[in-house]
């Protein structure tokens, strides 16, 4: 039993998803432009900029990996939100790489890149950029579903449909895909900015009000207690904590730092403002959020810690404690707030992945520009491709491990490499396009290798043997030195090209 009601709670939630289809349907009439659909006519400034970016940021696979992390290593499952707090500060203040991306016009980074080593590097990045991307989404939709299931108290029983067995949680995938993928198809990233600043106003009040009765009923001493009882000094210090460790603190370091620069959800937001300077407050200003976009939902997972003790599935651990513990009427505004997490997050990431596709990736098989309408109509089926691909891929991808670290794995197979091509774009004149291949195979190479071996059953123990987090130190070092010593071997003027 939990405490949702379909008559309170499910009212509040149906309101929210009402206002926001309208509100994500009615600017359609305002994409005129592939330029409009994409970057919004590059016309956002810094409030809906920080909006947009937190909203985007924060969806409920968010809150579950992060939650999942307070519940497993303690209050030092925040490392990950410093690091990336840390970072946005710095590369706000300084504008390291986002001026010059953004001084330059382009759409997307691969475009960028094309200037200084060629149209297949351009390529090549795409592919890299859109094959990491959808391997870190693939698991949105499930883990969104798991969430929702077991918040509300439905059970996982299947039915028939069409001869095939369909269980609540595919529905209920399929259902969140099917309502972001409608206003994102139609509106872009208008659409998405616009119920973006929707989501960020529902979706904060959530937060504030859940960590507040928390805060009332448990108590902040109750809760340093529970991290001190089981975990010690690794509930606090990750350098101690003997499931993370130093590897574990300079992966982070390295995955936030590329994040910061190069995840296209992220850059998109730099991309989309009015100038440079516009971008560089919208990272500012919104550094600290990464620090609460951790510590917040890991603050629930240690009260789920102290509510439910050890289980088995730690990162069902949270909405099951929530569950029993918000009420009736809170309730409403809890799942509101995560379906506005969720529902931002998710369309920012079918369109900014499908901006690639179309600006990038399919950049060669275009002779002459297409007419507006046209790309408008393409870049609309490439996020139709997207959501179909989404749902089938989150309905079989057994998740293995905290989701945290697939989502920094899968993340790398692209940013380790992107990161060093941009920085080199930007600031080193020697790079060329020998070095830039070297760093998009070493790049895609290493942390890719390392899924398969873990998903192999013969090789499975070595990959546990070697880690995720050495796997993905690999990935940036190797990648960084792929781009000198192949540029250095192979100067200028016997390009790969």
């Amino acid at each position: 039993m939990t405490n949702f009601s379909w008559l309170y709670d499910g009212s509040i939630i149906g309101l929210y998803l009402l206002v926001t289809m309208i509100a994500g349907v009615y600017v359609r009439k305002f994409v005129g432009k592939v330029d409009d659909f994409l970057v919004a006519g590059r016309e956002m400034n810094v409030y809906l900029g920080i909006a947009s970016l937190a909203a985007t940021e924060f969806g409920i696979v968010t809150c579950m990996y992060t939650a999942e992390a307070g519940y497993r290593y303690g209050f030092a499952g925040a490392t990950p939100g410093i690091a990336m707090a840390l970072s946005m500060l710095f590369i706000g203040y300084t504008g390291f790489c986002i001026k010059p991306l953004r001084d330059s016009g382009v759409i997307t980074i691969p475009q960028l890149i094309e200037r200084q080593f060629g149209p297949r590097v351009r390529w090549a990045a795409g592919v890299v950029i859109v094959l990491g991307g959808l391997l870190n989404m693939g698991v949105f939709l499930r883990v969104g579903g798991q969430f929702l299931i077991k918040i509300t108290g439905f059970s996982e029983t299947s039915f028939n449909v069409l001869g095939f067995q369909v269980g609540n949680l595919e529905l209920m995938m399929t259902i969140l895909l099917v309502g972001v993928a409608t206003y994102t198809i139609l509106g872009g990233m208008l659409s998405v900015l616009i119920t973006d600043f929707l989501q960020f106003i529902v979706m904060s009040a959530g937060l504030i009000v859940v960590t507040l009765l928390i805060l009332v009923y448990i108590g902040w001493d109750s809760l340093v207690m529970t991290v001190e009882s089981n975990y010690g000094a690794g509930g606090f210090n990750p350098f101690v904590n003997p499931n993370l460790g130093w590897q574990y603190v300079l992966f982070q370091i390295f995955l936030n730092f590329a994040a910061v620069l190069t995840w296209q959800t992220t850059v998109a937001r730099v991309l989309a403002a009015k100038d440079s300077k516009t971008g560089q407050k919208i990272y500012t200003r919104t550094a600290f959020f990464f620090v609460c976009r951790f510590l917040i939902p890991g603050i629930w997972g240690i009260a789920a810690l102290y509510s439910l003790g050890q289980v088995t599935n730690s990162l069902e651990a949270m909405p099951t404690f929530l569950s029993t513990f918000v009420p009736v009427g809170i309730m409403g505004l809890c799942i509101a707030a995560m379906l506005a997490a969720d529902m931002s997050t998710d369309s920012s990431y079918m369109l900014t992945w499908g901006s690639v596709i179309y600006n990038d990736i399919m950049a060669p098989f275009r002779k002459t520009q297409w007419p507006e309408k046209k790309g408008i109509l393409v870049n609309r089926f490439i996020i139709a491709l997207i959501g179909i691909f989404l749902l089938f891929y989150g309905l079989w991808y057994p998740l293995e491990g905290d989701v945290w670290t697939y989502l920094g794995i899968t993340g790398t197979i692209y940013l380790a490499s992107i990161s060093v091509l941009l920085i080199a774009c930007c600031y080193w004149k020697r790079a060329n396009s020998w070095g830039a291949f070297a760093s998009i195979i070493f790049s895609a190479l290493i942390p890719a290798a390392f899924l398969i071996l873990e998903k192999t059953p013969a090789t499975a123990e070595t990959a546990k043997a070697i880690g995720p987090y050495y796997s993905g130190i690999a990935a940036y070092v190797f990648s960084a030195v792929g781009m000198v010593v192949f540029s250095l071997l192979k100067p200028k003027g016997g390009e790969a090209q």
